[in-house]
């Protein structure tokens, strides 16, 4: 809380940033004093908003009488005087049903990601769990040809990872099959992570040595494990960009806007951020310059960390402009994230 600040300063300030997020227009003494019952004249009301642009909270255009909340304002805005919105039924209803029709835990991800952008007149993000995180239900290598092999993975949580893998003569001539099931055996119900620590204790043991068939298999399976965990990118889910750009402070700068798209297609850029919501393991919000991207200086994320048992596998979010509505969307994101924890 920023105790420099008077009871009287911090309520104008709410009701200044409130009005800005509704109307996207400055904000004058006269518009607060008519639409909140503070008791005060225009003239006081004008004074301390005068204060306020002292201390770096507003800004003056030049253009007009009203006044902009800063990023500074919207930082004391969410960290001391938001009001959350709790989730409607209709609006959990739309979140919960992405669990249900679906067949593939891909099609959950980016249908969640597109009900918090219907949801929040935003961009909804999600950063896919990553594959070394994910359980795995099945193996299977397939020949492509004679020294090009398909490693096929299908995880617990239905998603399918597929890479070819280049071998050598001698794992040419091994039996798929064979490898399939027996790497399955040792397999199921660990993680991509877990199982490639097992393959190299298999490995390692003595009785190993002198068996050819299952060295090969297990480097093989080596192999294949560590093509598919280095090779892989977190998939990164957007949906609803067009929103940002229909936004009023957006729709007439072309140059603001070609900015922003760009960035939108260096996917880097988002799973920067996403990646450090996940290693917070907290919801986060980064307000305009605080991403430290610039590329999205002109925006604020709203993101949480998703996942099971303790560990996290992604983050979902939230992008739009600074003067997004944090007191619906904060909670809609964490609605998100917990219906994730619990739908994969």
């Amino acid at each position: 809380m920023n105790e420099t600040l008077s009871e009287r300063s911090r309520a104008i300030l709410r009701a200044v940033v409130q009005d800005y997020i509704n109307t996207v227009e400055p904000v004058s003494s006269r518009a607060i004093a008519t639409r909140y019952s503070f008791g005060l004249s225009p003239a006081t009301i004008r004074k301390t908003m005068s204060e306020l642009e002292r201390e770096g909270y507003l800004t003056h255009p030049h253009t007009s009488a009203g006044r902009v909340p800063t990023e500074k304002s919207f930082r004391l805005y969410v960290d001391t005087l938001l009001e959350m919105e709790e989730p409607g039924e209709v609006e959990k209803y739309l979140i919960n049903s992405m669990r249900w029709g679906y067949l593939s835990v891909e099609d959950c991800l980016r249908e969640t990601a597109k009900a918090l952008s219907n949801l929040t007149c935003c961009a909804g993000l999600l950063l896919a769990p990553k594959p070394d995180f994910l359980i795995v239900k099945d193996i299977r290598f397939l020949r492509i040809s004679g020294s090009t092999l398909l490693v096929v993975i299908v995880s617990a949580e239905g998603i399918v990872h597929t890479r070819p893998v280049r071998v050598g003569p001698e794992i040419e001539r091994l039996d798929l099959e064979r490898v399939s099931n027996y790497l399955n055996s040792i397999g199921g119900g660990l993680s991509l992570e877990a199982l490639r620590s097992r393959v190299v204790e298999e490995m390692k043991k003595e009785k190993n040595l002198y068996d050819e068939l299952l060295r090969n298999a297990l480097k093989l399976s080596d192999m294949a494990i560590k093509e598919v965990t280095g090779t892989i990118e977190n998939e990164v889910y957007v949906e609803g960009r067009a929103n940002i750009f229909e936004q009023p402070e957006f729709a007439e700068d072309m140059e603001r806007m070609k900015r922003i798209f760009g960035a939108f297609e260096e996917k880097g850029l988002l799973v920067k951020i996403l990646d450090r919501t996940m290693e917070n393991k907290s919801l986060r919000i980064w307000i305009g310059s605080e991403s430290n991207v610039k590329e999205f200086e002109d925006l604020s994320f709203v993101s949480a960390p998703y996942g099971r048992c303790g560990e996290t596998l992604g983050a979902v979010g939230v992008i739009g402009p600074v003067r997004m509505n944090y007191s619906k969307i904060i909670p809609l994101v964490n609605y998100a994230a917990v219906f994730l924890g619990e739908a994969l």
